[in-house]
């Protein structure tokens, strides 16, 4: 694989890291309004699905593969439903920690059978302190004496960890393109979930702010749903899933460090512990040195402005359509596959 395909896979990785670290912000600042979870998922998904339609729309004969109905159902719903669930129980602190903060070690138990990629002795180490550096980050969020029914709300956050953990590794084996697959999953949860939401769920839009409605609504819908999609599935193609979890670590951590100054939250000599520990071993694990966001998301606008322009999302889905690998030959599919890479 060549070094501009390394490095594009860098660029999404941060892209990712980024918009799911503000997603844990943004979904707090949901918690403390009127909406309901049901009602945040129906935003996403509405707001979503009407930016895809315009965008491409459904691929052809989406609908006929049972493969995209299962990762609609783990990486288009389950994970949503599951979070913003659990945010009714449990303190959205504890949503960085159980859902991204995870990912290393589910997405490489899920890799196992799933990808016949068995956890690398080397690595065991590393995994070991970045367990270590979560533990710190999490003794005073998951040891408060405040807990009630937290503990419901925990048990959705690792359903929602495991869900996403299992979408990454099959997203890859199975190899679809990532722009169709975003459009494909998005759509079809939309077609899934918003005629249950519209005739069975209770609704609370009528009393939230049309700016909350308007904030929650473009991140959620454009931010986590579709640009954060792009870039993982474009990142987990060119680094892997495992090592692609293995950054994942960074978001409870910089979603804690961030919830400092954005919402009053304080700033505890374990978090900042954790977080020196988590981001080293995050960085020794991925083969490169993990720098600060700035940069790289500085370089993602450069690289899309040297890509030229494509149509709607054209620059994001460019960088974004490029080499997944997958481990084994599969029925042929309408959906556009990704090309391998070299080298």
């Amino acid at each position: 694989m060549t070094s501009p395909s390394i490095r594009q896979g860098y660029l999404a990785a941060a892209g990712a890291v980024a918009i799911w670290t503000g997603f844990n912000i943004v979904s707090r600042l949901a918690g403390k309004s009127a909406l309901a979870g049901t009602d945040i998922l129906a935003l996403r998904v509405g707001t979503a699905a009407l930016i895809l339609l315009a965008c491409g729309g459904l691929p052809r004969g989406a609908l006929r593969d049972a493969r995209l109905w299962l990762l609609t159902l783990l990486g288009g719903l389950g994970v949503s439903i599951f979070a913003y669930c659990a945010f009714k129980f449990a303190p959205a602190a504890h949503g960085g920690l159980l859902l991204p903060g995870l990912q290393p070690f589910l997405v490489a138990l899920a890799a196992w059978p799933l990808l016949g990629e068995a956890p690398q002795k080397h690595k065991l180490p590393g995994y070991a302190l970045i367990a270590l550096g979560l533990l710190l980050s999490a003794l005073p969020q998951l040891g408060g004496h405040d807990a009630g029914q937290a503990w419901i709300g925990d048990l959705m956050l690792l359903a929602a960890s495991v869900s996403w953990a299992v979408f990454g590794v099959l997203a890859r084996r199975w190899g679809f393109a990532a722009w169709p697959l975003t459009r494909a999953i998005t759509i079809m949860a939309a077609l899934l979930y918003l005629p249950v939401y519209l005739l069975w769920l209770p609704k609370h839009l009528a009393e939230a702010s049309w700016g909350m409605l308007a904030f929650q609504a473009l991140y959620q819908g454009v931010g986590a749903a579709i640009l954060a999609m792009l870039f993982y599935l474009r990142a987990a193609a060119v680094l892997g899933a495992v090592k692609m979890g293995v950054l994942f670590a960074l978001i409870p951590i910089l979603a804690g460090l961030l919830a400092a100054p954005l919402l009053g939250e304080p700033l505890t000599a374990s978090l900042a512990g954790g977080a020196g520990t988590a981001r080293r071993e995050a960085a020794g694990l991925s083969g490169r040195r993990v720098q600060g966001l700035a940069g790289p998301l500085s370089a993602i606008g450069r690289a899309g402005r040297e890509s030229g322009p494509a149509g709607p999302l054209g620059e994001i889905a460019e960088l974004s359509s490029g080499a997944l690998a997958p481990r084994r030959s599969l029925p042929p599919s309408s959906l556009p596959r990704a090309r391998r890479g070299t080298g």
